[in-house]
């Protein structure tokens, strides 16, 4: 009788405890990333097991340290969650809450896990994450201005997680180079497999190609979503639709996620503010600004990949964005959408929207191009398959 090792290696049970610093199921934490991981690995043939609302705990001396730098030197700045003594009490939490039969834990960050021992033990470690710290650092505003202990102990606690993990999976090319480049981490365990969208998504294809065929032919709509309005380059979006409406477009732009834009704004824009994802009257809301949208405008200044692009394209919406950080992992030129440089100005956008909706028919294959690569690469359903079968070649 021959004995197939591969076939029984790949039928081996998944026992996974699902590691996270907060509620894994609300969707509003991360922009629902993490409920929403959660959700595609469900549906996968693992058992899980749940371990979230880690608890905080920092040891006297980086408390000290903490104070210190707030205190004499304010102007650099302390992650309290990248700090050595959280993460190996985070460990010890994982340690003591996890199920006895777990062969695999994974985590939606670095943090938790790049303390714990189990090495020993025949569990799998596995983080799937959108960046290291090397990569955020002195890129996103929170990770700008760091005192030398705190960039140090972010490396250090990276360097931990990368040399002791069995998978490193990252959302975008731009954060797993980082990985292998930086930390010279093994490019053997670093994988790649880019989100999904952090709404519902349970349109059909008949259903998006009513709402392309729908658009209107005599109309402009743009969309900004985010919550940071400087981050995502909220004044270029905003100019951007200036000068299309100053050219005699009829243009309208929607703006998401703003609570309090301390703006006047012209008779063509509309702030709808923070809208609730949890809500049915939230989610109603947004599909229709989606749906009725021509482009999604995020000339962003710092992403790590956006997944309000993976969502854009689920409505079969191009995205405009800069292709900064892991952008480019999300958008891809002239399949669903346009990356532009950093420094491009709002005029760069203009033209380009003009010119593309100057030939309608061609502007509707770009539509229908989207919703194809939310289909094959930009959806979670995918991203739950990838990392299950590369969860499946470790045991």
């Amino acid at each position: 009788m021959h004995f197939d090792l591969q076939n029984f290696q790949l039928m081996k049970a998944i026992n996974l405890t699902y590691v996270t610093l907060h509620d894994a199921k609300d969707v509003h934490n991360f922009s629902g990333t993490e409920y929403y991981i959660a959700k595609a690995l469900e549906k996968q043939p693992v058992h899980i097991d749940y371990i979230g609302d880690l608890h905080k705990k920092m040891s006297l001396s980086d408390l000290f340290l903490k104070h210190f730098y707030l205190t004499f030197m304010p102007e650099n700045g302390f992650l309290n969650e990248r700090a050595i003594s959280v993460s190996r009490n985070y460990a010890k939490q994982i340690i003591n809450r996890m199920n006895p039969n777990t062969n695999v834990i994974f985590a939606t960050s670095s943090i938790p896990v790049s303390m714990m021992d189990i090495q020993n033990k025949g569990i799998r470690k596995v983080f799937y994450t959108d960046a290291t710290f090397a990569a955020m650092l002195d890129y996103y505003p929170e990770f700008t201005n760091l005192g030398k202990y705190a960039i140090k102990q972010g490396n250090l606690l990276e360097q931990k997680a990368l040399d002791n993990c069995d998978l490193a999976i990252y959302a975008s090319e731009w954060a797993a180079e980082s990985a292998i480049t930086y930390y010279k981490s093994n490019p053997n365990k670093v994988k790649i497999v880019p989100r999904g969208a952090g709404i519902e998504t349970l349109r059909t294809k008949d259903e998006v190609e009513r709402i392309i065929c729908s658009k209107s032919k005599n109309e402009c709509n743009l969309l900004f979503s985010g919550i940071d309005w400087q981050r995502k380059g909220g004044n270029i979006a905003l100019d951007t639709a200036k000068i299309l409406y100053e050219k005699g477009i009829n243009v309208h732009l929607d703006i998401v996620g703003i609570r309090n834009l301390s703006l006047e704004l012209p008779e063509y824009v509309t702030n709808h503010g923070f809208i609730s994802k949890s809500t049915e009257e939230g989610r109603k809301k947004l599909d229709d600004l989606f749906s009725k949208a021509h482009f999604i405008v995020i000339p962003t200044r710092a992403e790590c990949m956006g997944i309000v692009f993976c969502e854009a394209s689920s409505y079969g919406l191009p995205s405009l964005a800069t292709n900064t950080g892991g952008v480019a992992s999300a958008i891809r030129d002239n399949i669903n959408g346009k990356l532009f440089q950093l420094s491009d100005n709002a005029s760069k956008y203009a033209e380009y929207i003009e010119h593309t909706l100057a030939d309608f028919e061609n502007y509707l294959q770009l539509c229908f191009s989207s919703f194809t690569e939310y289909q094959t690469r930009l959806n979670w359903d995918v991203a739950g398959e990838k990392i299950i079968q590369f969860i499946e070649n470790l045991l």
